[in-house]
Parts: structure tokens; C-alpha cells; sequence
């Protein structure tokens, strides 16, 4: 009988480990299923390009996958029974109905979307570009605008800082501005920061430093201080929070939903789950928990896909470090700051900016969509006899 793995979710976390499963273990020895709601890989770090009324290609789930011997399921996931080893599934065509998928093991990359976190009117009145739903409705809310029309972003993590210069570079008839909860890109080193400022100033974007947004509404934004800041659109990245479904189950996760992993994205408290991406807490250098980002994402879906092939077929189990390297920021299409940082994700002095940094950023977003149809980044396939495999008495 054939060892059956379920990878939930098709961004670039759960897409890498299905196919990279699909590359270490025989197919005969193995069922890999990768659940996704919607057809198309997303390439969520462009979401702000899409926002602004550029095309993005199509990357087709069941192309990208063709020949692989990984199934995909187009379904929304409902629920996860951890106890029972089954995933509760709605298709499109049924949407009414739901229907169980029995696991051996499980693969958990539901991800995260916005975080509104609880800020009054932010539900009501704020758009997020989180996913591809989302970026169109901004796309089609930017395309109304009138000249002179103010648009806020909230948030000065890289979302916020990609997304304001993207908006003001491709539409600089619009009056933006970015609200800040501290200072204008404080993380980064002070070439950094000097390059930062500068584009803003170009972009003619205003920044609000230190100004925690307390409340949104339909035509402004105010802080906590008593300000108020004119806003016929605004846009929340104030931050990310994980699909909820892992906090409904048995797992040992987080006071945010974030499954609690070991070193090989295995589950502390179930042993035939793993979590990747933004859905597990995992720790990096010095313990320190890995943000939620694509460059933390695709070194977790590593990990795992090779430690289940590992403890599959009797390999070793993997050993690489969870590390940064560099923050790789867009600033529009013509400018970049891709900032050196140490192990742990501080920043050190060096910094690239400037139309050389915009390529590099291009080139990394390339990459990351090359190494989802290419799990193994080009090394060819080595797949393994299933020796260990151990499979679920039906679910009851």
C-alpha cells in the first residue's frame, strides 16, 4: 500500500515540498496530493505589482505539476483532524459538500494572510494585498481614483515600503503617504536608510513616523495621537496572521496558530505532521523565531520534504541551517535596497541600492518562482525505495 502524503497549500512553501517529495521517493511507493483553492500558483511576493495594474503570467497548478507524480486537488481546505489523520475538503463544484482526505503524513503550508489586528474600521474600509483576491480589489479601487486622490499605506515592514513606492512610482498623479508604527526603515543600516528617504523623496510619497494608526474609516485614517491623515484609499501591512485551521486541532501551536516544529519541521506533538513556512514557529540562529517571509518559507519546505524522505526510506536526516543571507526590497521597478544582514536577520552596514539593487530583487523574484517547478534547483532526481513507511488504519 502506498504511503499517502498530503501537502495543504500551494504557495511557494507547500508547491517546493510536493515536488521535492515528488523528486526523493519512488512513485509507486508513495501517493503525494497537494491541496490548493485556486488553480494557478501565486506568486504572492509580485502582489504589489499586480495591485498596480501590471500582468503577472499565469503559472497553471496542474501544468507546473504534470508528469510529476504529485495529484493536484483543487479544494479549499475546512478542517484538519491531526487524531484521525484526515483533512476535511470542499471542491468548486461542490462547494456544499464536504469530503475527507485520509493522510499518512501531512505536510501543513496553509500560510498567513493580513493581519487587521482588531483596529477599528479596518475590516470595513482597508484593502490588503496579502493574496491575489485582495490585490485585485486594490487594483480596481486604484484604477478609479481621481488625480489628487490620497492613498495610505499602513505598515513600514518591506509590504508597506514595496507597496507605497510602487503605487506612487506607477501612479504619480495620487497623493501617498506611509504611516509608520516606528521610525522610516529603522531595521535597516543607516546606507539603507539614507536610500530609503531618498526614494521617497522622488516618489514625493510622505512618511508618518511614529504614528500607530488607533482607527480607520472610510475617508481617513487616525492615530493614536489624535491625527488624522486624509485617505480616499487605504492599504493595511501592518503585519500577517496564520490560517486559523491549526489552532481548531490538537497540535501544540502558538498564542498566534503557528505550529510548533523541531529542526526538521516536524511537529512537537505529532509526529506525522510537519509545518512550513508561515504556518510553523521554527527557530533559527540563536533560537530566534524565523519571520514570516518567502526567504524563511522555502529553506523550511526543504527541510521537511527531505526529513520525511529521510525518515521514509532510512537516509540521514538533514542538517542545514535555517539562515539569512540578505532583505531584497523593490522600490518601484527602477529602484531596489537589498540589505546585508548577519544569521539572525539584523542589519549590517553593507547595502546595495539603487537600479542595480531593482535587478538583483527582480532576479531573486525569478528565481523563487523557478525553484517551485525546479525543487531540487536543477540537481536531478534521486528517488528512493520507501523502507520505514507506516500507514493509517482507516479513518472511524
Amino acid at each position: 500500500m502506498q504511503h499517502r502524503i498530503v501537502v495543504l497549500g500551494a504557495g511557494y512553501t507547500g508547491a517546493v515540498a510536493a515536488g521535492r517529495l515528488a523528486k526523493r521517493l519512488r512513485r509507486e511507493d508513495v501517493a503525494i496530493t497537494l491541496v490548493n483553492a485556486e488553480p494557478d500558483f501565486v506568486e504572492r511576493v509580485r502582489m504589489h505589482q499586480l495591485a498596480v495594474g501590471q500582468e503577472l503570467r499565469p503559472r497553471s497548478l496542474h501544468e507546473m505539476f504534470a508528469d510529476t507524480g504529485v495529484e493536484v486537488r483543487l479544494a479549499k481546505v475546512t478542517g484538519v483532524d491531526v487524531d484521525r489523520g484526515t483533512v476535511a475538503v470542499t471542491d468548486p463544484d461542490h462547494p456544499g459538500e464536504e469530503r475527507e482526505l485520509e493522510y499518512d503524513t501531512l505536510v501543513y503550508a496553509l500560510g498567513s494572510a493580513w493581519n487587521h489586528q482588531g483596529v477599528p474600521g479596518t475590516v470595513e474600509h482597508a484593502h490588503e494585498i496579502a493574496g491575489r483576491p485582495g490585490a485585485l480589489r486594490l487594483r480596481e479601487r486604484l484604477a478609479g481614483l481621481d488625480a489628487g486622490a490620497s492613498v495610505v499605506v499602513v505598515g513600514g515592514g518591506l509590504t508597506g515600503l514595496e507597496a507605497a513606492t510602487e503605487i506612487a512610482e506607477s501612479r504619480p498623479d495620487l497623493e501617498v503617504s506611509l504611516a509608520a508604527r516606528g521610525a522610516l526603515g529603522d531595521w535597516l543600516s543607516p546606507k539603507g536608510r539614507r536610500h530609503l528617504r531618498k526614494v521617497f523623496g522622488t516618489l514625493g510619497i510622505t512618511a508618518y513616523e511614529n504614528a500607530e494608526v488607533a482607527e480607520v474609516a472610510a475617508d481617513h485614517v487616525a492615530t493614536a495621537d489624535g491625527a488624522t491623515i486624509p485617505a480616499a484609499v487605504t492599504l493595511w501591512t501592518a503585519g500577517f496572521a496564520v490560517h486559523p485551521i491549526a489552532r481548531a486541532t490538537t497540535l501544540n501551536v502558538t498564542d498566534t496558530g503557528q505550529i510548533v516544529v523541531d529542526g526538521t519541521m516536524r511537529s512537537v506533538s505529532h509526529p506525522d505532521v510537519y509545518a512550513i513556512g508561515d504556518a510553523a514557529m521554527a527557530a533559527g540562529p540563536g533560537g530566534k523565531p524565523l519571520r514570516m517571509s518567502c526567504a524563511s518559507g522555502t529553506p523550511t519546505a526543504w527541510q521537511a520534504a527531505d526529513s520525511i524522505a529521510a525518515r521514509l526510506t532510512g537516509g540521514k536526516l538533514p542538517n542545514a541551517p535555517l539562515r539569512y543571507f540578505n532583505q531584497c526590497i523593490s522600490l518601484g521597478r527602477r529602484e531596489g535596497l537589498i540589505q546585508y544582514v548577519t544569521a539572525d536577520d539584523r542589519a549590517v552596514g553593507a547595502a546595495l541600492t539603487g537600479r542595480f539593487a531593482a535587478v538583483y530583487k527582480e532576479l531573486v523574484c525569478k528565481a523563487a518562482a523557478w525553484g517551485v517547478a525546479n525543487p531540487t534547483l536543477g540537481v536531478p532526481a534521486r528517488r528512493r525505495a520507501v523502507t520505514r513507511a507506516e500507514v493509517r488504519p482507516a479513518a472511524v
